[in-house]
C-alpha cells in the first residue's frame, strides 16, 4: 500500500519534529565498564577502611572520565559530609542535582536540605544570623518536611529580634508538617500573648491532621490540663488510653487530673500504674532510619547519625 504524498509528508515531518525536540535532552544512564566498577569498588573499600583521601582520589579518577557519574560524586558528597565540609558538599549535591531525573529528586532533596541546615547552623555558630537565615530558608525550601530547618529557621528570626517572623515562620511550617517540636515553639510563643484558645486550636487542628499520632492527643490533653480544662483533659487522656493502653505517660497524666480534681484514690491508682509500667514520662521517638529508640526528639539519630529520622512511637 502506498501512503499519499501529503500524508507522506506529514509523518517525515513529525519525524523531524520529534528529533529536534528530543536534541540536547538528557541522555539516559550509561551502564558502567569494567574499569568504572573497579574503581568504584575501591573506593568504597578505601573509605570503609578508613582511607577517605585515596576514596577521593578514586572517585575524581572515575569523574575525569564520567563527569555526571552519580555513584562518585554521592562518593565524594559523603566523604564531605564525613569531614563537615559543608560547602564542598552543596557543590557536590548540586552536581547531583544536575545528573538525575526529577523522580529520583526526593531523597536528593533531603540531603540538599540537610547540608544547608548545617551550613545555617555553622553561621550561628559565628553569630551570623543574617547567613543562618538565608540558609536554613534554602533548606526549607528544599525539602518542607525537613523539621530541623523549620525550627530553626524560626530560631535564626528570632536572634535577629523578629518575633513576628518567627512565628509566621512556624506557622507555615505546621500546615504541612505537625511536629511536636514545631508545636511546642508555636505553644511558647502563644502563651507569651497570652492566647490560649490559640493553643487549644493549634493541637486540634494537629490532631486532625494526624490522627495517628498518638503523641499530638496527649498533648492536646496536657494543654487542656494546664489551663485547668480538667473534664476535656480526662477525656483526650482516656481515648489515649484505650488506644495505648500501656503508656505511663498517659497513666501519670491521668493521675493528675484526678488529683487536681480531688479523687484522691482514683489519683493514686494511675500513678501506680506509671510508676509500674515506666520510668520515663517524656514521649518516646524512634529511628526510622535503623529503629534506635530515644526519650526525646532530636535532629539526628544518636545511632546511625541520620537527619531528621526521629518520629514520635505510635501504637
Amino acid at each position: 500500500m502506498k501512503l499519499p504524498v501529503s500524508l507522506r509528508s506529514l509523518l517525515s515531518l513529525g519525524i523531524t519534529l520529534k528529533s529536534l525536540l528530543s536534541f540536547g535532552a538528557a541522555p539516559g544512564p550509561m551502564a558502567d565498564d569494567v574499569a568504572t566498577t573497579e574503581l568504584l569498588q575501591r573506593a568504597e573499600d578505601a573509605r570503609r577502611l578508613g582511607r577517605p583521601d585515596d576514596a577521593a582520589a578514586l572517585y575524581r579518577q572515575i569523574l575525569q572520565s564520567r563527569r555526571g557519574h552519580l555513584g562518585a560524586l554521592r562518593g565524594l558528597r559523603d566523604l564531605a559530609v564525613d569531614g563537615s565540609r559543608w560547602r564542598e558538599a552543596l557543590d557536590l549535591q548540586q552536581r547531583i542535582f544536575g545528573a538525575i531525573g526529577s523522580t529520583e529528586r526526593s531523597p536528593e532533596s533531603e540531603w540538599l536540605a540537610t547540608i544547608y541546615y548545617e551550613l545555617g547552623r555553622a553561621d550561628v555558630a559565628r553569630a551570623n544570623a543574617g547567613g543562618a537565615l538565608g540558609h536554613f530558608k534554602s533548606a526549607a525550601r528544599a525539602d518542607r518536611l525537613f523539621l530541623p530547618a523549620a525550627l530553626a529557621l524560626g530560631d535564626a528570626f528570632e536572634l535577629t529580634g523578629d518575633h513576628r517572623e518567627a512565628v509566621r515562620a512556624w506557622e507555615r511550617a505546621a500546615e504541612h508538617l505537625p511536629a511536636l517540636p514545631l508545636l511546642a515553639r508555636l505553644e511558647h510563643a502563644y502563651r507569651q500573648e497570652g492566647r490560649p484558645s490559640r493553643i487549644i486550636a493549634l493541637y486540634r487542628v494537629a490532631v486532625e491532621r494526624a490522627p495517628d499520632d498518638l503523641a499530638l492527643a496527649v498533648a492536646l490533653g496536657r494543654v487542656f490540663f494546664e489551663l485547668e480544662m480538667l473534664d476535656e483533659a480526662a477525656d483526650q487522656f482516656e481515648k489515649v488510653e484505650v488506644r495505648l493502653p500501656g503508656s505511663p505517660v498517659v497513666h501519670a497524666l491521668l493521675g493528675a487530673v484526678f488529683e487536681r480534681r480531688g479523687e484522691t484514690r482514683e489519683a493514686f491508682e494511675e500513678y501506680r500504674r506509671a510508676l509500674q509500667l515506666g520510668h520515663a514520662f517524656d514521649w518516646p521517638h524512634r529511628c526510622a532510619a535503623c529503629g534506635a529508640m530515644s526519650p526525646l526528639w532530636q535532629d539526628r539519630c544518636a545511632q546511625c547519625q541520620r537527619w531528621n529520622t526521629l518520629h514520635p512511637v505510635r501504637a
